[in-house]
């Protein structure tokens, strides 16, 4: 059983320093060489390691394309992260990824591998057992789970048991006979949700000037109904700019077309994102604006193209 893990950056690999956790190089390679599966693991570190908290869509694409290009010589792959932002790079790859015809284990912790009672260690011995097994996709191991890569979401700030996902019959990533790595470009995108009596010229500025949107609505799926927010989704889809609507509840998702109160968005064009997370929809609204054709970006907004929401 050949692995490769690919260390990105993230809690897991610092150290205590006066001034708080900092980087430094080794960490994760010296707890590797500790344990006995260990020596099955080949290591690859990303220069210059991300700080989750400021990932961008081109680290994604970074992480997807050294990925794809050891793809054919391991059987299995292990990515450790920060947990900032651990569920959209989660969510990128499997959009990314089309075709992955092994498992990609995504894990971090919530304090570093240096620290006694550190939850790193299981984290990382479960990410190797589970890319030895697990079925082709991306997925999330933390805190003894297996978590869809395109529903996991960060639930808790500070505890070990820091991730989420709901369950999905279908596997974390995008059919295909063979990998083909999907570019990420960098597209300008506004997150929004709406409040009452929440200022209306941001989502019209946001419409004027962004190439997508995800508006995180209440409930179900409804949003204030006024001329502002009218204006804002007329200027929106006038510009041919996809907007996916979420909900702002972490359980039950969305339904457009329950409540009066949602006509807004389907008056204008809004798709229902139905389940989706706020990350998964993000990135795959990334994932769809890096494409060149129209046809396929409609295409791939209106199906669930790895699990990403219950269709």
């Amino acid at each position: 059983m050949a692995l490769l893990l690919i260390h990105t950056g993230g809690t897991i690999g610092m150290v205590a320093s006066d001034a708080g956790f900092v980087p430094q190089q080794g960490v994760v390679e010296e707890f590797l060489a500790t344990l006995p599966e260990g020596r099955e693991v080949e290591t690859l570190r990303l220069d210059p390691l991300i700080d989750s908290a400021n990932a961008t869509p081109a680290d994604w694409d970074r992480i997807a394309e050294t990925i794809a290009a050891h793809h054919d010589h391991y059987d299995g792959v292990i990515v450790t992260h920060g947990t900032d932002t651990l569920a959209y790079t989660a969510g990128a790859l499997c959009f990314a990824l089309e075709g992955l015809g092994k498992p990609v284990i995504v894990t971090g912790s919530m304090l570093p591998l240096s620290i006694e009672g550190n939850d790193g260690a299981r984290n990382l011995r479960d990410a190797i057992a589970a890319a030895g097994h697990a079925q082709p996709g991306v997925w999330v191991q933390f805190a003894g789970r297996l978590l869809h890569g395109a529903r996991v979401r960060k639930s808790h700030s500070r505890a070990f048991d820091a991730f989420a996902a709901d369950p999905s019959d279908i596997p974390p990533r995008q059919p295909g006979e063979r990998l083909t790595r999907r570019p990420i470009r960098t597209a300008r995108i506004a997150v929004l949700a709406v409040a009452p009596g929440a200022e209306e010229s941001i989502l019209e500025h946001a419409a004027k000037t962004c190439d997508g949107l995800v508006l995180r609505c209440y409930g179900s799926g409804t949003a204030p109904d006024t001329p502002g927010v009218r204006a804002a989704l007329a200027t929106a889809q006038e510009r041919a700019i996809p907007v996916i609507a979420v909900s702002q509840c972490p359980e039950g998702g969305m339904a457009l077309g329950t409540y009066a109160a949602g006509a807004v968005l389907r008056d204008h064009g809004v798709i229902d994102g139905r389940d989706m997370t706020p990350e998964a929809a993000y990135t795959k609204l990334s994932h769809v604006l890096s494409l060149d054709d129209p046809q396929e970006r409609a295409a791939r907004l209106s199906r669930a193209l790895c699990g990403e929401y219950t269709p």
